[in-house]
């Protein structure tokens, strides 16, 4: 009997056991990401008493910490600095219980419920729904001006930036349909636009190409490429290259006042796509306009699910309707 018990002893110590979900932390309901989708998925979960554990990502905050001021979001008539808006919306998501973490999930396993979502520490979350809100990111040029003058002049956000731009003269970079909605957009505040083109041609939608030509005080620079921004206190100019490589090789310097990147974003959905639908690019595709996709329990919301409107009331929209469906899920079962 004694040797019975010293062998079952060392079976405890040193054979491997396999981690089981009963192992694992559990959550009703995980969120992925940390913007204005994911906290107001955070608040809807935590007044619905699914004590829910939210992962930050990278970027605490979301896209939206990257700019200065915000003008557009609703109950602030003054405006409100990015960064205290995102604190305040986090604030009010641990106020209803959310337990917000720093970190990333860097691994999901979504063949069967509850579903398993593994951090950057090696923490093991079995969620029972899980909602993921990683946003994307904006392309950028990769210039080191670009990292020294963001939020000084350097915007990937026309919408959310534009205003600051009234009757000044600001830059676009880009060809295609996005390029010409922001510069269109622009050029009803901005003085003057300048769209700054690589290629001898745009690449957006012919009706885009025409409304753009019509605009008078839009102007195309082809065949140009950005080297570098200058300015003391912000943007105050770029430096060009025109026809770069070619025998006819020209710098060109323009003075501006903000500069617009829109050459696209790149949707931080990497991780799930084994799991989920996505389109060409790499956006989640949502059932019938929802945030629901083909696994039950598992929702989309924000810009990784959105490569239309990518702003922060329709992402925070989407965060409450991606909460409400867990809930409703959860119920359900």
């Amino acid at each position: 009997m004694t040797i019975y018990f010293v062998f079952r002893l060392i079976c405890v110590i040193f054979v491997p056991r396999k981690l089981t979900n009963n192992d694992m932390e559990q959550t009703k309901c995980l969120i992925i990401g940390s913007g204005p989708a994911g906290y107001t998925a955070a608040i809807y979960a935590g007044r619905a008493n699914l004590s829910p554990i939210e992962y930050c990502g990278m970027q605490p905050g979301g896209q939206l910490t990257q700019t200065t001021e915000v003008e557009n979001f609703p109950g602030y008539p003054q405006g409100v600095d990015a960064n205290q808006m995102m604190m305040e919306i986090r604030e009010q998501a641990e106020r209803f219980g959310a337990d917000i973490r720093d970190g990333e999930i860097v691994k999901v396993d979504f063949s069967k419920a509850p579903y398993v979502c593994t951090a950057d520490d090696g923490t093991e979350i079995a969620a029972e729904t899980v909602i993921i809100a990683t946003g994307s990111s904006a392309k950028y040029l990769g210039l080191d001006d670009e990292r020294k003058y963001n939020g000084q002049g350097v915007s990937a956000c026309a919408t959310c930036d534009g205003f600051f731009y009234r009757k000044k003269t600001v830059a676009v970079v880009g060809g295609g349909d996005t390029a010409c909605e922001d510069a269109l957009y622009l050029s009803g505040l901005a003085k003057k636009v300048y769209m700054i083109v690589r290629k001898p041609f745009l690449r957006a939608s012919q009706v885009m190409q025409q409304r753009v030509m019509e605009r008078e005080n839009i102007e195309i620079l082809f065949e140009h490429n950005t080297l570098g921004l200058f300015g003391e206190n912000g943007v105050e100019g770029a430096h060009l290259v025109k026809r770069k490589g070619e025998a006819d090789e020209e710098l060109v310097d323009i003075a501006i006042d903000g500069f617009f990147l829109a050459i696209g974003h790149t949707p931080n959905t990497k991780i799930f796509r084994e799991w989920l639908e996505t389109d060409e690019v790499g956006y989640f595709k949502k059932i019938n306009g929802t945030p629901e996709t083909k696994i039950p329990g598992i929702f989309v919301a924000g810009d990784c699910a959105d490569p239309v409107f990518r702003q922060a009331v329709v992402a925070a929209g989407s965060g409450c309707q991606a909460a409400i469906l867990a809930e409703r899920y959860l119920l359900g079962r």
